[in-house]
C-alpha cells in the first residue's frame, strides 16, 4: 500500500485533527455523488477507496500506539517495515524478510499459535513462501489474508500481482519447499527480476 500519510497529503507529524480535516476534504472531493453519470465515476470511486483505506490505517496505527508510522522507500526494499496489525513481533518478522532472513522469519511465524494467526500472519507467511518458490502456497496465504482483512491494499496488491504472474506462466507454480532462487523462468520473472518484495507491493532488492 502507498504511504497513508501521502495519500491524505499530510505529514506523519500531523495532529489527529489535521488528519481528519484532510480526510474530509478529500472525501468531499471524490464523493461518488459528484461524479454520477460521469466518465470519471470509476476513477473517483477507486480514489475514494484509497482515501478511506489510508484514513482507516492511520487511525488503527494511532489507536494501537503505533504513533506516526512511515512506509519504506526504494532503498528499504520491503513493502513497509511496520506491520498494519500493530504487533511488534510482526514488525521484526518483516525486517527479517526484508534482510533475506526468511528461515528465521518462518520459524517465528510457525511459533505463533494457530488461534492467533491473523491476516498479517498469512500475508507474511505468503511472502516467505514466495521467496522459497512456493507460489501456490503463497497465493493461498495471500487469499486468506485478503479475506480476513479485505480493505488492506498491501495484501490485495500482493494477491493481485502473484495471480497476474501465475496467469503469465500458464497458472502453473511449483510447491517445492526450500528450492530458493533456481534461475528458472518463474524465478526470473517473479523473484529475481521483481523480487518477493515488489511482488508484495514493495520495491526492488536482489535475491541472486
Amino acid at each position: 500500500m502507498n504511504d497513508p500519510y501521502k495519500v491524505l497529503g499530510v505529514s506523519p507529524d500531523a495532529s489527529d485533527d489535521e488528519i481528519k480535516k484532510a480526510y474530509r476534504a478529500l472525501a468531499r472531493k471524490y464523493h461518488p455523488d459528484k461524479y454520477r453519470d460521469s466518465d470519471l465515476a470509476d476513477l473517483a470511486s477507486e480514489k475514494m477507496k484509497e482515501v478511506n483505506a489510508a484514513y482507516e490505517e492511520i487511525k488503527q496505527m494511532r489507536e494501537n500506539g503505533g504513533g506516526r508510522k512511515g512506509r519504506s522507500n526504494a532503498g528499504n526494499g520491503y513493502a513497509g517495515n511496520t506491520s498494519s496489525s500493530g504487533n511488534p513481533q510482526y514488525n521484526d518478522i518483516r525486517r527479517m524478510i526484508n534482510n533475506g532472513n526468511d528461515a528465521r522469519a518462518e520459524d517465528l511465524l510457525n511459533g505463533i499459535p494457530t488461534g492467533e494467526r491473523n491476516a498479517e500472519w498469512h500475508f507474511l507467511m505468503g511472502c516467505v513462501c514466495v521467496k522459497r518458490g512456493n507460489y501456490v502456497d503463497a497465493q493461498r496465504l495471500f487469499d486468506t489474508a485478503c479475506s480476513m482483512d479485505p480493505y488492506n491494499n498491501e495484501y490485495r496488491a500482493a494477491q493481485d500481482r502473484l495471480r497476474t504472474r501465475a496467469n503469465g506462466y500458464g497458472g502453473g507454480y511449483n510447491t517445492t519447499r526450500g528450492g530458493g532462487c533456481s534461475g528458472c523462468d518463474i524465478c526470473s520473472g517473479l523473484l529475481c527480476a521483481d523480487c518477493c518484495c515488489e511482488c508484495c507491493g514493495g520495491d526492488l532488492i536482489s535475491c541472486c
